[in-house]
């Protein structure tokens, strides 16, 4: 499991532990987490976009955006 695939599991993990108060059906909790955690990594590539127009000599954000670009796409399998 690469560094991308580990933090898509983090979050997932962090919203079901949110969600399953008020669903009980796992896999709608499951889902919905999924969904959630979809909707912050791309408030953080938002994020990310926003800096790079300020910061562009940066070397580290193109990398971080890849990261969590990597980290969206995981999300994709679970």
């Amino acid at each position: 499991m690469n560094d991308e695939e580990i933090k898509a599991e983090e979050l997932l993990h962090s919203f079901i532990n949110q969600l399953e108060d008020v669903n009980c059906d796992k896999d709608y909790v499951k889902r919905d987490a999924i969904a959630c955690a979809k909707i912050a990594v791309d408030e953080i590539l938002k994020n990310i976009e926003a800096t790079i127009l300020y910061h562009k000599e940066s070397k580290a954000l193109p990398l971080n955006k890849s990261y969590w670009l990597g980290v969206k796409e995981a999300l994709n399998y679970l």
